[in-house]
């Protein structure tokens, strides 16, 4: 052990780390120096067991540097809170497995696939749970009860998801991506998916239990989902739909940058993710673009303008002013095609009295769809 680390001794280290989360927080004193006397005594482990720390000569900074390091991670839980710190630990943890949570031989739906998602991931909060009593040589009865503590887990568990497992060839890889691929070779070639009870979550507490299975874990660390949103059924039923849309045109690249889309990941995350340069990224974001509104405008307008609230009865979602503006932009024929879909007359009769075939009737409904869509988007 060098020099710098001699001048800190654990108490040090700890009573500094005190002192930053009672500032940080309005935690009890004797949580906030169980928690920072846990931070001291992994880091300096850390420091310890690093040859490359060791040989620095800065082991103190090194050590501070760390401990810092988890704090803030800590912090940025506990100031989200019990509920949206769950969803932020949920979308930062799937977003790293869900290429690799696929099943061989089955073509599983989105739906399907975030079921498969969170059944790895409740397993996987049960082993970083009891990775984090035995790392801190806690009882095997531990567990979270007050938000700190809720906070110091979940920074835990993300660090732990994280960490690089050394692989043959001087490789490595992250330790939640080698679980997930067990777990996913583990899946039967069939595998049924009970959409209903895999998203069936429980109570609200912020206890962490051992359970004796996944259904008892989703009761212990409920993870709010989006069906606390009103447009919840409606949202999905468009993506399930896109997704479908996208990979019937084998566009599977595509629908994985949606997929990653939807999770609201930065740009530089889903380059990583997807293994592309920013180039590759932007051409591909652009083919994704194209075919979103070919579907929104195309493929299935109704469903779309439905859940966008900008459906025939809403004049298109747009303004009174809105609407006056698209009617100066419209043909004779135009015009007269829009009333017809206003009445409710039917694709073909309408093509009929228009006197244009199906194709035809399509091209300019698409385009007036267009104009509309571009009024709107101003």
């Amino acid at each position: 052990m060098t020099q710098g680390i001699c001048t800190l001794s654990v108490d040090s280290l700890s009573q500094l780390f005190y002192h930053d989360l009672k500032n940080s927080t309005g935690a009890a004193e004797t949580g906030c120096r169980a928690i920072a006397q846990r931070a001291a005594n992994e880091v300096l482990r850390i420091c310890s067991e690093s040859d490359r720390i060791q040989a620095s000569g800065d082991v103190e900074v090194w050590a501070k540097s760390l401990g810092k390091h988890r704090l803030d991670q800590c912090l940025k839980y506990y100031s989200l809170g019990s509920r949206q710190g769950r969803v932020e630990l949920h979308s930062t943890l799937s977003a790293i497995v869900y290429r690799y949570i696929t099943p061989p031989q089955v073509q599983t739906s989105y739906q399907a696939r975030l079921a498969l998602i969170e059944d790895f991931l409740q397993g996987f909060y049960v082993e970083a749970l009891n990775a984090f009593r035995r790392e801190n040589q806690l009882s095997d009865r531990h567990q979270p009860r007050t938000l700190l503590e809720l906070a110091e887990f979940m920074a835990f568990s993300e660090r732990y998801g994280k960490r690089r497992i050394p692989l043959p060839g001087r490789r490595s890889q992250q330790l939640i991506i080698l679980r997930a691929q067990t777990f996913s070779r583990q899946q039967p070639p069939e595998l049924p998916i009970d959409i209903e009870q895999a998203t069936d979550y429980g109570g609200d507490g912020d206890d962490l239990r051992p359970a004796a299975s996944h259904q008892r874990v989703r009761e212990e660390m409920m993870i709010a989902q989006a069906d606390d949103l009103p447009e919840n059924s409606l949202r999905g039923r468009v993506v399930e739909e896109l997704l479908a849309y996208l990979k019937e045109r084998n566009q599977d690249e595509c629908a994985d940058y949606f997929t990653l889309r939807l999770l609201d990941l930065p740009t530089q995350e889903i380059e990583s993710l997807l293994n592309l340069t920013p180039r590759e990224r932007d051409y591909l974001q652009q083919r994704f673009k194209y075919h979103l509104l070919r579907f929104a405008l195309a493929h299935n307008w109704e469903l779309v303008h439905e859940w966008l609230e900008a459906g025939l009865e809403t004049n298109l979602g747009l303004t009174v002013q809105q609407w006056q503006q698209l009617q100066d932009t419209l043909s004779a024929k135009q015009a007269k095609l829009l009333a017809l879909k206003q009445q409710g007359v039917t694709d073909d009769e309408a093509a009929k009295i228009l006197s244009m075939t199906p194709t035809q009737f399509q091209k300019q409904w698409t385009k007036l769809l267009e104009q509309a869509w571009e009024i709107r988007n101003v």
